[in-house]
């Protein structure tokens, strides 16, 4: 359905879960030779949960436009000010930042940084791993500064941890976490304009009121499982896998 005007908006816990399980349903395709030839990737344990993070985080990225937002307060008036213009730039909260052209502009440029620039890579990795802090609530709500110091030092260490892996997958892991931000901001009354700059917005409405009961009690512990079972498949093996879920 095609529309112009609504409103509403996803929880943060919601889109990180959705990245989260975005990527690890991914893993096992971009593996497939037979179906990428010589683009397909295989990834270690350690590349597979960074990845997870990573698309975690990114899955809130689209939502820098929105300067009351809770990631607004991520990083302290560094954040702030940054949402703030960034919402003037795209037009206002969902509008250019909540498109297919975000997610693959932001893959893109993040793959450039990862593979030519890696100290700038670090950066956005610092930033993105602290959007999805605050995004997934782990954070001091409502207790400034403590909680810009907090999601500061996680973020840091979540740098640090990553900071010997290598990274070339990254780009896809961005541009898929803004994507599943994208499609699940779609399902939602108010939809986005996933073709922006075309105005038309695309909505399928199956959750009828964002942070309502829908969305807590069915949306986000669906994804939940899918993530518990994806997590195993990827670190135990199919073989693992269909054992546990078997009948």
């Amino acid at each position: 359905m095609l529309k112009r005007r609504g409103n509403g908006h996803m929880m943060g816990k919601t889109h990180a879960l959705s990245g989260a399980l975005a990527w690890l349903g991914a893993v096992p395709v971009i593996a497939q030779e037979r179906l990428l030839g010589d683009y397909a990737v295989s990834l270690s344990a350690e590349q597979v949960a960074a990845g997870a993070v990573v698309c975690a985080g990114a899955a809130i990225l689209p939502d820098i436009d929105h300067h009351n937002g809770r990631i607004a307060n991520t990083f302290g008036p560094i954040t702030e000010h940054m949402c703030k213009w960034i919402g003037k730039l795209s037009g206002g909260h969902r509008q250019a930042t909540h498109s297919l052209l975000f997610a693959v502009a932001m893959g893109l440029a993040m793959d450039v940084l990862a593979t030519h620039y890696v100290y700038a890579w670090w950066a956005c990795l610092f930033m993105i791993v602290g959007l999805g802090l605050r995004g997934v609530g782990l954070d001091f709500e409502g207790k400034e500064p403590q909680s810009a110091l907090a999601d500061c030092a996680l973020a840091l260490a979540a740098v640090w941890l990553m900071h010997n892996i290598d990274m070339s997958f990254v780009g896809f892991a961005v541009g898929l976490g803004c994507f599943a931000h994208v499609v699940g901001d779609c399902l939602t009354p108010r939809g986005c304009p996933v073709f922006w700059p075309l105005p038309y917005r695309i909505d399928v409405p199956v959750i009828p009121r964002t942070d309502g009961k829908v969305e807590r009690w069915v949306v986000m512990p669906v994804l939940s499982l899918g993530i518990a079972v994806l997590a195993v498949r990827s670190v135990l093996g199919d073989a693992t896998t269909q054992w546990l879920t078997r009948g």
